[in-house]
């Protein structure tokens, strides 16, 4: 390797060490800690120190996520109340409409957080409607209007106005924007993408199947229940 070929390597490698020690607290600098843990979490299950947590980034018009959900679901059922979940919405930037179907999870969750799962289902159900091909030629303002309509028939018609109001209001707009750093903070780079008890799955953007979900759930449920038992005779 020559005078410059050395020099080109020195060059980047002075750029990584750069990268790596100035980036990371550039990024905490650049977002706000929210006022409440971001996501959505399944039928009030709780999130106790002594519950497994599962977390899931979902795009609402990712199909992975969509195909994702329904194993998910068993298993949390199947397992409750010892395992607890938390969905953040991750609006993938290829998804043109992610951000919006995200942002209105958001607003239904806050005008009735009973109804933001069934929203999220009718999403992944209906998700063909906001593919990219479906809504090329058709304006932000019609989608918008588009998506408006869709969660009113979802969560019913009364909400109809505070949905669409929903839409011009700032907090909506940064609370999703939240989520999507808050992912980006946790690594996560696809949907669907899946953390217990803090620590990544392996295989991210690929539903995980229910016995698959048995494996990775049963020997935690038994460790708990054993250090329960433990603690009663103690």
């Amino acid at each position: 390797m020559g005078r410059r070929g050395h020099a080109a390597l020195l060059s980047l490698l002075l750029s990584l060490v750069l990268f790596s020690v100035f980036v990371p607290e550039s990024i905490v600098r650049a977002v706000s800690i929210p006022a409440k843990f971001d996501g959505f979490v399944y039928n009030y299950t709780g999130t106790g120190i002594d519950s497994i947590i599962i977390e899931a980034f979902f795009d609402p018009v990712c199909p992975d996520s969509r195909d994702a959900w329904p194993p998910l679901k068993r298993a949390i059922a199947y397992y409750a109340p010892r395992v607890s979940l938390i969905v953040h919405p991750f609006a993938l930037p290829y998804h043109d409409n992610a951000f919006a179907t995200s942002r209105a999870l958001h607003i239904v969750n806050k005008l009735n957080s009973s109804a933001t799962y069934h929203l999220l289902e009718m999403l992944f159900k209906h998700q063909e409607i906001f593919y990219n091909k479906k809504t090329i030629n058709m304006s932000r303002a019609a989608i918008v209007d588009c998506i408006v309509k869709f969660v009113s028939n979802a969560v019913g018609e009364s909400l109809f106005s505070a949905i669409k109001s929903g839409f011009s209001d700032r907090q909506t707009d940064l609370t999703t924007r939240v989520s999507f750093k808050y992912g980006c903070s946790r690594g996560v780079l696809g949907t669907p993408y899946f953390f217990v008890n803090g620590f990544p799955l392996p295989d991210p953007g690929s539903a995980i199947n229910y016995s698959t979900w048995r494996s990775i759930l049963d020997p935690l449920v038994s460790d708990s229940v054993k250090r329960e038992t433990l603690h009663f005779f103690l």
